[in-house]
């Protein structure tokens, strides 16, 4: 038997339930909804969670469109799932947890004495130490974003190779292999000996199905890879990127972008325009550096030093 929170599944069985994390104001219960696959054979453990930015919701569309495809009694391994991790969060639509306005993925591993963010980190990073692999699945919250996978270990970390292949596995065409900020669920897993990425599905307001499709196709990549189900995957060769130089608006007012998102740009070259409300053009930025247009605000209106846009620098392809 394999049980998450409260759901329990036998080899060969599918089961949903949830995992306790506190209480609300009014005393009543908060739990995570949770599902467990465990497979008819042996193998691998793996755990996927989404929505640990409130408004982060393609990993949820992921989840939706995945598990009834998967047949517990064709499965080898386990795979348990939250499907929502900072449920306060979803429940406002906003990205941080309201309750102790706290970023969800800066608070791993956890604490299951501390504040809600934290017991709510320790409960799932307590779920994701039992699986060999960990997707941890993210969007670019509402901005305008590349679908990319995000390696988080640092490259001297002792488990980067496994993570960096895991990223490939997961195909999304793009990889930032930068070492994240302290905790992230994909920095602190790895120090456990347990490959984790971020897929980072696009970034909208609601979700976007096309960014859905990725993921879905992504996480049965590794499924196939890593022996859970039968099938064929060959991951393409994908642009890598160990940089991340961020642009704000050197004015206020509406900008214009001169690139689409996934375009190559060389340095001095424009990236976008800051405008008056009539059309004239008030300032013009350019890049710092070769590399691909990331990602950008979502609005279009912008404040002085407000983040405008975004460039992955440092190229290869893996």
């Amino acid at each position: 038997m394999t049980t998450l929170g409260t759901a329990t599944a036998a080899p060969g069985e599918f089961a949903t339930g949830h995992l306790p994390v506190g209480e609300a104001r009014d005393g009543s219960e908060v739990a995570l909804p949770v599902a467990v696959l465990n497979g008819a054979r042996d193998g691998k453990t793996l755990y996927l969670q989404a929505v640990s930015d409130g408004d982060e919701l393609n990993g949820v569309g992921v989840l939706q469109t995945l598990v009834p495809q998967l047949d517990p009694a064709e499965l080898a391994g386990q795979i348990l799932v939250v499907g929502i991790v900072n449920i306060h969060a979803f429940h406002v639509a906003e990205h941080r947890n309201p309750i102790d306005d706290t970023k969800m993925n800066r608070a791993y591993p956890g604490d299951p004495n501390g504040t809600s963010s934290e017991r709510i980190a320790a409960a799932t990073f307590e779920a994701g130490q039992r699986a060999d692999l960990i997707l941890d699945l993210h969007q670019g919250s509402t901005s305008r974003m590349i679908n990319e996978t995000r390696v988080r270990c640092g490259p001297r970390h002792r488990m980067h190779d496994d993570c960096l292949e895991l990223a490939r596995v997961f195909d999304a065409g793009y990889i930032l292999d930068q070492k994240g900020p302290d905790g992230q669920l994909a920095r602190a897993a790895p120090d456990e000996g347990i490959p984790t990425i971020d897929p980072e599905l696009g970034g909208c307001v609601g979700w976007d199905q096309h960014s859905i499709d990725v993921g879905v196709q992504g996480v049965k990549n590794v499924l196939v890879h890593y022996g859970f189900i039968d099938g064929e995957t060959d991951p393409g060769e994908q642009t890598r990127a160990s940089g991340f130089e961020q642009y704000g608006a050197p004015a206020g007012g509406l900008v214009s972008f001169r690139k689409d998102l996934g375009e190559h740009v060389t340095r001095g070259e424009p990236l976008f325009d800051v405008t008056d409300p009539f059309g004239a053009v008030k300032s013009t930025v350019t890049a710092d550096s070769d590399g691909i247009f990331w990602r950008t605000r979502r609005l279009p209106q912008a404040a002085t030093g407000e983040y405008v846009c975004s460039v992955g620098t440092d190229l290869d392809t893996v």
